[in-house]
Formats: C-alpha cells, structure tokens, sequence
C-alpha cells in the first residue's frame, strides 16, 4: 500500500461522514445549516401547537360530556342556561348558550317577546334561533380547528426544504469532486451524509405534523356532529312550544 493511499484512509477514518449527526450538521454547508434552523423552527412550533390542542380537545371533550349529561337530566332550559358558565371550554355549551340568548331575547319594543305565539304564527323565531346556532357552531368549529392549518403546512411543505436542503449538499459534493479530480468515496461521502441529514430532519418534522393534523381534525369533526345534533334538539324544542305554554325564561344579562 503506497502513501497516498495510507493518507486517503486516514482521511476517510477521520472524516465527518464516520461521525455523530451532530458532526454531520456541524461540518455542513451554511445552506444546508440554514435548512435546518429552518426546519428545527417548524418543528418547535408544530410541538407547541399539538400540545396546545391536545390539551384544549381534552378539556373540551372532557366539559361537553359533563353538559351534556347535565343538558340530558335537566327539565328547566333556565338552569343549564346557568349553568353554561362552568363549561367555558365545552363547545356544547356555547352552542347551547347563543340558541338559549337568541329564544329568549326580547322584542325591539323592549318586552320579552311572546316567543310561543310567533311560533305558532310563520316561525320566525325559529328561524332566528336556527341562525344563531348555526353562527356558534361555526364560531366553536373556527376555535377548535385554529392553528391546525401551520401543522398542514409543515406537513406539505417541510419534505421539500429538507430535499432542497439535500440537493444542495449533493451540489457541493459533485463540486468538491471537480475541485479534487477524483471520485473517491472519501471525498464524497462526507457531503452527501452531510445532505441527506436535511431530508431526514424534513421528515422528522413532517411525519408528526401530519399524523396529528388528521388526529384533530376527526376530533374537530366529531365535535361539530355533537354540536349540530344538540342544535337540532334546541330547534325542536323551540318549534314544540305551544301557545299555551310559559315563554321561555329571559336570561339574566341579556347577550354576550
């Protein structure tokens, strides 16, 4: 074995490509390091936002169950109405809460509207009552699915910043192989472990974006089925008074 090959393989046993990851980034290209701050920056930020969100469903699913238990026992609207104020988080109770508002709502002459007889009428409330809640379902739906877009993003978008990141590696490889003139895996290596570093980092931060986008958005979607039946029972609650029942108690503070 001559010396330049003894001086080759010292090369390539001390060489970055025989090293940690965190040799390979910090012996890459500025280009590449940029990918990857880039990249560590969606990932802390998508992290952020699924803690966040698992967080909020828990407690929201979590409020929805124990209203809609209280809803399912209660024979008084007036007393779940009240009671709406413990469940600030449930989407359930703030669809409950603007039907209640809108059908006990008064006149534009100031009196407590005389809500039974105008249902008996053209159902005119009824149809107010129906655009109120179909205004909080898609206020809750808005709340629940915010955010949920950047983990779209991420998803899309972050394999291809680590493939350019990639490419860009590649390019500096071939280069060093015209600036050398040889192409000895020795003078190689290094800069394509060094590239391929950006594509596993991209997908680092894709595959979780994406696995719990899709998780919050059929929980999302749940939700809003539960929101759109509870808006169907107010509804047909309203529709069944009859004129010869009490008009539904006025909520203590008008609107919110």
């Amino acid at each position: 074995m001559d010396f330049v090959s003894l001086a080759e393989a010292a090369n390539a046993a001390t060489s970055p490509a025989n090293g940690t990851v965190l040799d390979l980034i910090w012996n890459a290209g500025w280009v590449v390091k940029g990918v990857l701050l880039l990249l560590l920056a969606f990932s802390i930020l998508s992290w952020a936002i699924i803690f966040y969100k698992w967080r909020l469903f828990r407690r929201a699913e979590r409020e929805s169950g124990q209203f809609l238990h209280l809803f399912r026992k209660s024979a008084r609207l007036d007393l779940v109405y009240n009671a709406t104020a413990n469940f600030a988080d449930s989407p359930l109770a703030q669809v409950f809460r603007a039907g209640y508002l809108e059908m006990s709502s008064p006149t534009s002459e100031g009196r407590n509207r005389d809500w039974n007889a105008q249902l008996s009428t053209d159902l005119g409330g009824a149809a107010n009552v129906e655009r109120s809640l179909h205004r909080a379902i898609s206020g809750e739906e808005v709340r629940l699915e915010r955010a949920l877009t950047f983990l779209a993003t991420t998803g899309s978008t972050t394999p291809f910043i680590g493939l350019f990141g990639t490419v860009w590696g590649i390019m500096d490889s071939f280069r060093s192989i015209g600036i050398t003139g040889t192409a000895n895996l020795a003078v190689v290596a290094p800069g394509i472990s060094e590239a391929l570093v950006a594509t596993a980092a991209g997908l680092a931060a894709a595959i979780p974006a994406v696995v719990f986008y899709n998780h919050f958005l059929n929980r999302s979607r749940r939700m809003t089925k539960e929101m759109e039946t509870l808006a169907s029972e107010l509804l047909s609650i309203a529709v069944r008074q009859q004129p010869s029942s009490e008009s539904i108690p006025a909520a203590k503070g008008g609107r919110s």
